[in-house]
C-alpha cells in the first residue's frame, strides 16, 4: 500500500498546515500551478514529489516537471495533467487518447474546484481534482486530498480542508 498526498494550484503559497496533513504520506503528487520551484522543494522535505507543470508555471518548473505524467503505481494506471477538463468534457488535446486508453485514475487541477467522481463512460475511471491549496483564485475553501493505492485499487480518499481562501 502506498499513501499519496494530492495537491494542486498552490500558486506560490504553501500553507503551513501542509506538512502536518501530509505527514506519513509516501509520495506527494502536484497537479500543476506550483508557482515556483521553491514550493516543490518544500514539498520534497515531506515526501518525494511527482508533478506536472501548470499554465502559470515558469521555466524552472517546466524543466523539472512535464505537461503530462502517465505511470503505473501499485497496480493503478495513473494519468496526471494540469488542464484536464471534467468527466464528459475532457480537454480536447487529451480526448482521443482518453477514449482509446483510459487510465484507472485521472488527476488534474486548474479549475480550483474539488471533484472526485467515477466516469462510467470511460471504463469507470476515477476522476480526481484536489481543488486549489493556494490563496489565488475564486474558490471559497482551499483543499487537497489524501488517498491510498493498494493492489490495483484507489482507497480511502479523504478531502482536507485548509480553510477559507482569504487569510484575513
Amino acid at each position: 500500500m502506498i499513501k499519496i498526498g494530492l495537491i494542486s494550484d498552490t500558486h506560490h503559497f504553501l500553507d503551513p498546515q501542509i506538512p502536518e496533513f501530509f505527514s506519513g504520506v509516501d509520495e506527494i503528487w502536484h497537479a500543476g500551478d506550483f508557482g515556483t520551484i521553491a514550493i516543490a522543494r518544500e514539498l520534497e522535505r515531506i515526501a518525494p514529489v511527482t508533478g506536472v507543470y501548470g499554465n502559470i508555471d515558469g521555466r524552472d518548473i517546466r524543466l523539472e516537471y512535464p505537461l503530462n505524467q502517465r505511470f503505473v503505481k501499485e497496480g493503478v494506471d495513473v494519468w496526471m495533467t494540469h488542464i484536464g477538463g471534467n468527466p464528459g468534457r475532457y480537454a480536447l488535446p487529451l480526448l482521443k487518447e482518453m477514449e482509446a486508453n483510459p487510465p484507472d485514475l485521472f488527476i488534474c487541477g486548474h479549475t480550483h474546484v474539488l471533484k472526485i467522481a467515477r466516469d462510467k463512460e470511460l471504463n469507470n475511471m476515477i476522476y480526481m481534482n484536489p481543488g486549489a491549496a493556494g490563496i489565488q483564485g475564486f474558490q471559497e475553501f482551499r483543499t487537497m486530498v489524501r488517498f491510498n493505492l493498494d493492489q490495483g485499487k484507489v482507497k480511502d480518499a479523504e478531502v482536507i480542508n485548509l480553510g477559507r481562501r482569504s487569510l484575513r
